[in-house]
């Protein structure tokens, strides 16, 4: 199976060897909580270019993305279809009190999915303040996700989309204390098809922003899919973004 950690097995895997179990929904949850999510959840892969559930279908579980990509994207009346987002390890896929999904969930790379029956999930989200406390906060960090798209949409060039794809990729990827020593290595499991998709441009300009960001020294491309960055403050400044008006999360 792919994109699956060598210590991850989902068949039989505990909580404690997840690999996102510091990012989680779960990350704030006591001994005892745990054993209460552990006893509920169970696992689902799906293949690249899986439907995971379409917009309209009724919401019978909620879950964590454990490995993998997956994209949002909905539908338009005429047949157009755009993405709205991408949904990376430890994103959470569904939305509590919702009934039936918005979107349209896809793999986008072969997807592994923590799952929970929606219903005792939010009966444990009622009783659980830690298991609140983090679910708002994710839902927060998507919302300020969801306006950082729309600013890389409306006004960055197609290097600064790249450059701002790449960081936040790494940065999920790596903690904030191996981020600010800046020499750092990540996977980037999405194809340049899902790139261009994701990021309103055409399969040729994603190659050659590529290629012009390894050929100026600013990335190496190692491996199948792996991509090294020596100076990661580098990277942050082909962004566009304000470095002195921001953070580094």
């Amino acid at each position: 199976m792919k994109n699956i950690t060598p210590n991850f097995t989902p068949a039989s895997v505990n909580c404690d060897e997840c690999p996102i179990k510091d990012r989680a929904v779960c990350a704030y949850c006591e001994k005892s909580e745990m054993a209460l999510l552990e006893a509920m959840k169970s696992y689902k892969t799906y293949a690249a270019g899986d439907p995971i559930i379409f917009a309209g279908d009724r919401m019978v579980f909620v879950g964590s993305v454990v490995t993998g990509v997956a994209r949002l994207s909905q539908t338009m009346e005429d047949g157009r279809k755009q993405m709205v987002g991408l949904l990376l390890p430890s994103d959470f896929v569904g939305r509590p009190g919702r009934s039936y999904s918005a979107f349209d969930v896809e793999a986008t790379t072969d997807v592994t999915l923590c799952r929970f029956e929606r219903k005792p999930f939010e009966k444990l989200l009622s009783d659980i303040p830690n298991l609140r406390e983090r679910m708002l906060e994710m839902a927060l960090d998507e919302l300020d996700a969801a306006r950082e798209w729309m600013l890389l949409l409306g006004r960055k060039t197609a290097r600064e989309k790249i450059a701002s794809l790449l960081t936040i990729i790494a940065r999920r990827q790596n903690s904030t204390a191996t981020v600010s020593k800046n020499d750092i290595t990540f996977d980037l499991n999405l194809t340049r098809e899902a790139m261009s998709e994701y990021l309103g441009l055409t399969l040729e300009t994603v190659s050659r922003q590529i290629n012009a960001l390894k050929k100026d020294g600013v990335i190496r491309l190692e491996k199948k899919r792996q991509v090294h960055v020596k100076d990661f403050a580098r990277l942050l400044a082909e962004t566009g973004d304000d470095a002195d008006g921001g953070f580094l999360a």
